[in-house]
Protein backbone atom coordinates (compact mmCIF):
# COMPACT_ATOMS: atom_id res chain seq x y z
CA UNK A 1 0.00 0.00 0.00
CA UNK A 2 1.12 3.51 -0.75
CA UNK A 3 4.44 4.25 0.91
CA UNK A 4 5.25 0.53 1.31
CA UNK A 5 5.53 0.19 -2.49
CA UNK A 6 8.79 0.83 -4.28
CA UNK A 7 9.64 2.03 -7.79
CA UNK A 8 12.82 2.25 -9.86
CA UNK A 9 13.03 5.41 -11.99
CA UNK A 10 9.31 6.16 -12.38
CA UNK A 11 8.80 8.41 -15.41
CA UNK A 12 5.47 9.08 -17.09
CA UNK A 13 2.18 9.08 -15.25
CA UNK A 14 -1.44 9.28 -16.37
CA UNK A 15 -4.79 9.30 -14.58
CA UNK A 16 -7.99 7.60 -15.77
CA UNK A 17 -11.58 8.76 -15.27
CA UNK A 18 -11.90 6.72 -12.05
CA UNK A 19 -8.85 8.39 -10.49
CA UNK A 20 -6.44 5.46 -10.93
CA UNK A 21 -2.86 6.58 -11.55
CA UNK A 22 -0.69 4.65 -14.04
CA UNK A 23 3.09 4.83 -13.81
CA UNK A 24 5.80 3.85 -16.28
CA UNK A 25 8.16 2.19 -13.81
CA UNK A 26 11.15 2.55 -16.13
CA UNK A 27 13.89 0.79 -14.17
CA UNK A 28 11.67 -2.15 -13.21
CA UNK A 29 10.28 -2.53 -16.79
CA UNK A 30 6.73 -2.45 -15.40
CA UNK A 31 3.49 -0.52 -15.74
CA UNK A 32 2.08 0.10 -12.26
CA UNK A 33 -1.41 1.10 -11.16
CA UNK A 34 -2.21 3.09 -8.03
CA UNK A 35 -5.85 3.15 -6.93
CA UNK A 36 -7.38 6.25 -5.34
CA UNK A 37 -7.05 4.39 -2.01
CA UNK A 38 -3.28 4.07 -2.56
CA UNK A 39 -3.09 0.36 -3.46
CA UNK A 40 -0.13 -0.19 -5.80
CA UNK A 41 -0.20 -3.17 -8.17
CA UNK A 42 1.58 -4.24 -11.33
CA UNK A 43 -0.81 -3.79 -14.25
CA UNK A 44 1.59 -5.35 -16.74
CA UNK A 45 5.16 -6.49 -17.12
CA UNK A 46 7.32 -9.33 -15.88
CA UNK A 47 10.01 -7.07 -14.45
CA UNK A 48 12.51 -8.39 -16.99
CA UNK A 49 13.60 -6.63 -20.18
CA UNK A 50 11.65 -7.88 -23.18
CA UNK A 51 8.89 -7.17 -25.68
CA UNK A 52 6.49 -10.07 -25.16
CA UNK A 53 2.78 -9.51 -25.59
CA UNK A 54 0.51 -11.21 -23.08
CA UNK A 55 -1.70 -10.63 -20.08
CA UNK A 56 -0.41 -8.95 -16.94
CA UNK A 57 2.95 -10.29 -15.79
CA UNK A 58 3.26 -12.53 -18.88
CA UNK A 59 3.99 -9.40 -20.93
CA UNK A 60 7.34 -7.60 -20.89
CA UNK A 61 8.67 -4.10 -21.54
CA UNK A 62 12.12 -2.57 -21.91
CA UNK A 63 12.45 0.79 -20.17
CA UNK A 64 8.90 2.11 -20.61
CA UNK A 65 9.06 5.87 -20.33
CA UNK A 66 5.53 7.27 -20.67
CA UNK A 67 1.89 6.21 -20.36
CA UNK A 68 -1.43 7.72 -21.42
CA UNK A 69 -5.01 6.52 -20.88
CA UNK A 70 -7.85 6.84 -23.40
CA UNK A 71 -11.54 7.34 -22.65
CA UNK A 72 -12.16 3.57 -22.74
CA UNK A 73 -9.49 2.92 -20.09
CA UNK A 74 -6.84 1.52 -22.44
CA UNK A 75 -3.31 2.40 -21.36
CA UNK A 76 -0.79 3.25 -24.09
CA UNK A 77 2.90 2.84 -23.34
CA UNK A 78 5.95 4.45 -24.92
CA UNK A 79 8.11 1.33 -24.68
CA UNK A 80 11.19 3.38 -25.39
CA UNK A 81 14.06 0.93 -25.64
CA UNK A 82 11.94 -1.52 -27.65
CA UNK A 83 11.00 1.35 -30.01
CA UNK A 84 7.33 0.34 -29.72
CA UNK A 85 3.98 1.77 -28.72
CA UNK A 86 2.14 -0.81 -26.63
CA UNK A 87 -1.53 -0.98 -25.64
CA UNK A 88 -2.88 -2.44 -22.40
CA UNK A 89 -6.62 -3.13 -22.20
CA UNK A 90 -8.48 -2.60 -18.91
CA UNK A 91 -8.22 -6.41 -18.47
CA UNK A 92 -4.40 -6.16 -18.63
CA UNK A 93 -3.91 -7.63 -22.11
CA UNK A 94 -0.75 -6.16 -23.68
CA UNK A 95 -0.32 -5.93 -27.45
CA UNK A 96 2.03 -4.06 -29.73
CA UNK A 97 -0.08 -1.19 -31.09
CA UNK A 98 2.55 0.29 -33.39
CA UNK A 99 6.18 -0.18 -34.25
CA UNK A 100 8.32 -2.91 -35.72
CA UNK A 101 11.02 -2.66 -33.06
CA UNK A 102 13.49 -1.50 -35.73
CA UNK A 103 15.16 1.90 -35.35
CA UNK A 104 13.82 4.43 -37.85
CA UNK A 105 11.12 6.88 -38.87
CA UNK A 106 8.86 4.86 -41.15
CA UNK A 107 5.15 5.54 -41.53
CA UNK A 108 2.76 2.62 -41.97
CA UNK A 109 0.10 0.59 -40.21
CA UNK A 110 0.79 -1.00 -36.84
CA UNK A 111 3.95 -3.08 -36.83
CA UNK A 112 4.89 -1.90 -40.33
CA UNK A 113 5.81 1.50 -38.86
CA UNK A 114 9.01 2.23 -36.97
CA UNK A 115 10.10 4.66 -34.27
CA UNK A 116 13.49 5.86 -33.13
CA UNK A 117 12.89 6.12 -29.40
CA UNK A 118 9.36 7.12 -28.41
CA UNK A 119 9.47 9.35 -25.32
CA UNK A 120 6.19 11.17 -24.83
CA UNK A 121 2.54 10.34 -25.55
CA UNK A 122 -0.72 12.28 -25.74
CA UNK A 123 -4.24 11.20 -26.73
CA UNK A 124 -6.92 13.43 -28.26
CA UNK A 125 -10.71 13.15 -27.90
CA UNK A 126 -10.91 11.10 -31.12
CA UNK A 127 -8.55 8.44 -29.75
CA UNK A 128 -5.54 9.44 -31.83
CA UNK A 129 -2.22 8.82 -30.08
CA UNK A 130 0.56 11.37 -30.58
CA UNK A 131 4.16 10.32 -30.11
CA UNK A 132 7.23 12.51 -29.65
CA UNK A 133 10.51 10.78 -30.34
CA UNK A 134 13.69 11.67 -28.51
CA UNK A 135 16.17 10.75 -31.23
CA UNK A 136 14.08 11.08 -34.38
CA UNK A 137 13.16 14.78 -34.07
CA UNK A 138 9.58 14.08 -35.23
CA UNK A 139 6.04 14.09 -33.86
CA UNK A 140 3.96 11.14 -35.02
CA UNK A 141 0.22 10.46 -35.06
CA UNK A 142 -1.35 7.02 -34.68
CA UNK A 143 -5.05 6.65 -35.52
CA UNK A 144 -7.24 4.23 -33.54
CA UNK A 145 -6.84 1.85 -36.54
CA UNK A 146 -3.05 1.91 -36.05
CA UNK A 147 -2.11 4.09 -39.03
CA UNK A 148 1.15 5.89 -38.19
CA UNK A 149 2.01 9.14 -39.97
CA UNK A 150 4.60 11.82 -39.37
CA UNK A 151 2.75 14.93 -38.21
CA UNK A 152 5.73 17.28 -37.92
CA UNK A 153 9.50 17.25 -38.19
CA UNK A 154 12.01 16.10 -40.73
CA UNK A 155 13.92 13.58 -38.66
CA UNK A 156 16.83 16.00 -38.26
CA UNK A 157 17.35 18.34 -35.32
CA UNK A 158 16.63 22.01 -35.93
CA UNK A 159 14.43 25.03 -35.00
CA UNK A 160 12.93 26.54 -38.26
CA UNK A 161 9.07 26.64 -38.42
Amino acid sequence: MGTAASFNNPYGIAVDAAGNVYVADNGNHLIRKITPAGLVTTLAGSGMEGSANGTGTLASFYSPIDVEVDAAGNVYVADSSNKLIRKITPAGVVTTFAGSGSFGVVDGNGTNASFTQPFDLAIDNSGNVYVAGGVGAVVRKITPAGDVTTLAGTGSSGRDD
